[in-house]
């Protein structure tokens, strides 16, 4: 007995290429915010002397860059996954 997985289940990839560009526009708004805050941030805290503040608005600019650059990461390995799939 041979068992194989189901391809027609899920239907059409022109949904998951929708939702997922969905997503991947709002993480990439909302890191590209959080950089724009955070630099701004960091900048006024140094020119300041809150060395605190400023060392906390850095952290977040790099979370937001990491953040960033695995949702690019992300898509690019789902579209791999798609392809091999279409593959199959």
């Amino acid at each position: 007995m041979n068992i194989y997985p189901d391809f027609g289940a899920l239907g059409d990839n022109t949904t998951l290429h929708t939702v997922i560009g969905a997503l991947l526009t709002f993480v990439l708004v909302t890191a590209v915010l959080t950089m724009l805050i955070s630099g701004i941030t960091w900048a006024i805290a140094t020119a300041n002397g809150n060395h605190t503040t400023a060392t906390k608005a850095r952290t977040g600019l790099l979370v937001a860059l990491g953040t960033a650059a695995l949702a690019g990461a992300g898509i690019t390995w789902l579209n791999w996954l798609i392809n091999l799939g279409d593959q199959l």
